[in-house]
């Protein structure tokens, strides 16, 4: 069951200085064990006071039901820890691909990125896509080896497979140590101290490492290296080269640069079973890894997009506070997660929030004044009012009626619009119904807040198919979003998506189209003469007037137009609609008293029926222009599925390393689930894009 929301205790204090806070976010695959080490980090810190269970379903983290029922993480979540004097805020994140917009939500909230992997699994094809994104963001990385008490782990093998799959920066700060095959301790290869865990999980200076002197050696040499140039400090360079002795608060200094710069990503050891490194892991992020002030602020603008300018991690600057996540809770409403970029927020004052649809997003932009509640620190699902948040750190505000996710609240003097993150396109559609008329509303309702909270949502009312068409990012996305629906009182559920099609003439035709009727008074008179002839794929409509001699009065040549829109728009079979025709009125009789712009309407209507049925009609299917990324060794399983589905490649190309990119034309009835089997051909490590190309001839 899911915890409760609300206030956890009387106002706390918060971090008043920029440099006093820490936020890293945990990135990994499914399974690498991020909520569990969390959990036992908020134990380790006295955060809490028993560490929970994912199986049980009582971590912090995964407070949500859905969570607790699939025992796996849906969404970010945020969990403050003191370690000393410094409040490291653990941003915890999903690591299945669906949930792509909660990771790039947790990757905006934080400073720094751990990435977690399993030392019995390694790293995985989308775990290394997400390492290259926060290479091309500029984001400090740091790696952890997770589960190293568990059968089959191997460390060097785990560190290994980082090192080819991110990169030589990939450097161990500690060694594991063993009794027999049972891990007990860690090897400092900066401070040379061993670690020992051995008698439980305070760790304890042990004698001896366990390791031999050439193992430990050859390790510590290459942290070093790794640090200076990453680092790229020249004297230390130079007294290493002339065999001097660097003092351990340099050298720990020089890391946290290394880290901050990009050049050096070192790897910890870990047991969250065991307690094995976690206290280590926490040092290490205080002394390692950067503080706000390090990390530079997103640009921002004026609301109306001018005005550009570079924010700075400054309590006293101006409020640019930027909204990474939202939810809404049954007990307390919608609850903002926010990153404090600039200034200080307070309670009880007025402020602006800017909000602006992402690309391709149907979404209205927005400016509004609202007034800030209460301030909390959020704890999971528990909240505590703080007195205040002050620039680089994170905190949830309650009630914010216009906030949405990826919103600016700013000074009501001063506002602002942060630019917002990438976030990708929704690419599985999912059309819902709500089970009866009455609850159409509230169906509606559930909806417009799921799309407040959720930036990879995307949803479309379709005119033509009459279906309410919701883009999620998978099967598993997807799943998700239904439980919150239902979890809300909204009874929905889905249908097949229905594919709009087309139809065009064969080829050219001429078509007589009479309206007469006589029922006492004025009658309807009109007669008219059309031909039809193809247009290319793409031309649209084009309408013709060669009336000669007034045959029929100009102000009726409208209306047979009119008309034949009109019937264009419907389809001689319905809800397929004609186009790419030219039509040429030609000739047409008129009545003086009976003519009038209804008759010369249905006479249009009815001369491009009776063309249709002289020259037949060709039924157009739509094509997408798709663009796929994916592995070399997938590449022939994903182009025999293109040909399996009607695609037509346009090319190949090879992009970074071992990847391929491949466009081609693929209809898009062949397209409603390819979000999951290219996934699945891939070992879900393919991502694609989509774009509407055209009409084609649907094959007999």
């Amino acid at each position: 069951m899911a915890n409760k929301r609300g206030d956890n205790g009387p106002p706390v204090a918060g971090p008043s200085n920029p440099t006093s806070i820490r936020n890293v976010v945990f990135v990994g695959p499914s399974g690498s064990g991020k909520t569990t080490l969390v959990e036992r980090l908020l134990a380790e810190s006295s955060t809490i006071a028993r560490q929970g269970s994912v199986q049980e379903g009582t971590t912090v983290c995964d407070h949500e039901t859905a969570a607790v029922e699939q025992q796996r993480s849906v969404g970010m979540a945020v969990a403050p820890l003191w370690h000393g004097d410094t409040r490291i805020n653990l941003i915890d994140t999903p690591g299945y691909a669906d949930f792509v917009g909660e990771l790039r939500a947790g990757l905006r909230a934080a400073d720094a990125a751990v990435f977690v992997v399993s030392a019995a699994g390694g790293a995985d094809a989308t775990t290394r896509a997400i390492w290259h994104e926060c290479a091309r963001i500029g984001m400090p990385r740091g790696v952890l080896v997770s589960r190293i008490d568990q059968p089959r782990s191997d460390v060097a093998a785990a560190v290994e497979s980082c090192r080819s799959a991110f990169g030589p920066g990939v450097v161990p700060l500690y060694l594991p140590r063993y009794d027999g095959d049972r891990p007990v301790g860690l090897h400092g290869l900066l401070t040379g101290g061993a670690h020992d865990y051995a008698l439980g999980d305070t760790p304890a200076t042990a004698a001896r490492t366990g390791l031999s002197d050439a193992e430990t050696e050859a390790a510590s040499s290459e942290l070093i290296e790794g640090i200076i140039s990453g680092s790229e400090d020249d004297s230390l360079l130079e007294n290493y080269l002339a065999g001097r002795h660097i003092p351990e608060e340099t050298l720990l200094s020089a890391l946290e640069t290394a880290v901050a710069r990009g050049g050096l990503h070192p790897v910890v050891p870990v047991s969250a079973e065991t307690g094995i490194g976690v206290r280590e892991l926490l040092d290490g992020i205080v002394r390692g890894f950067p503080t706000p002030r390090e990390h530079v602020p997103p640009e921002s603008t004026t609301p109306e997009g001018g005005d550009p300018r570079v924010l700075e991690c400054d309590p006293d600057g101006p409020l640019a506070v930027e909204i990474v996540h939202t939810s809404v809770d049954p007990y307390v409403g919608r609850v903002s997660l926010a990153r404090v970029f600039s200034g200080t927020l307070l309670p009880d004052r007025p402020v602006h929030v800017s909000g602006h649809a992402p690309k391709g997003r149907r979404r209205p932009e927005h400016d509004s004044e609202e007034r800030v509640g209460h301030v909390h620190t959020p704890l999971g699902a528990g909240l505590r009012e703080v007195p205040h948040c002050v620039a680089g750190d994170l905190c949830a505000l309650t009630k914010l009626g216009a906030a949405e996710t990826g919103d600016t609240i700013s000074d009501p003097s001063t506002p602002l619009l942060i630019q917002p993150w990438d976030v990708p396109d929704p690419l599985l559609p999912m059309a819902l119904t709500a089970r009866s008329g009455t609850e159409t509303d509230a169906l509606s309702r559930g909806l417009n807040r799921l799309l407040a909270a959720d930036p990879a949502l995307r949803l479309d009312r379709s005119t033509e198919t009459h279906q309410m068409v919701l883009w999620c990012m998978g099967e598993a996305h997807a799943e998700v979003i239904l439980h919150r629906l239902r979890e809300s009182g909204v009874t929905v559920e889905t249908e097949p998506v229905r594919v709009a099609f087309r139809q065009a003439f064969a080829k050219r035709a001429a078509g007589h189209g009479r309206h007469v009727k006589q029922s006492g008074g004025h009658g309807q008179y009109a007669v008219c003469d059309i031909e039809v002839e193809p247009l290319p794929r793409g031309s649209g409509f084009e309408f013709v007037d060669r009336i000669v001699g007034g045959a029929i009065p100009k102000q009726f040549v409208g209306s047979v137009e009119k008309g034949v829109r009109a019937q264009l728009e419907r389809g001689v079979q319905p809800e397929c609609p004609l186009v790419d025709v030219r039509v040429t009125l030609v000739d047409g009789k008129t009545h003086s008293v009976d003519s009038s712009d209804a008759a010369f309407q249905a006479a249009g209507a009815a001369a491009l029926r009776d063309a249709a049925e002289r020259a037949g009609l060709l039924t157009l299917e739509p094509v997408d222009e798709v663009e796929i990324h994916l592995p070399d060794v997938h590449l022939g399983a994903v182009l025999g599925d293109l040909s399996a589905r009607r695609g037509r490649v346009l090319g190949t190309e090879p992009e970074d390393a071992g990847w391929t990119v491949v466009r081609a034309h693929v209809p898009s009835t062949e397209l409603t689930r390819y979000a999951v089997n290219v996934r699945s051909l891939s070992s879900g490590s393919a991502s694609f894009t989509r774009d509407f190309a055209g009409y084609e001839p649907l094959p007999g």
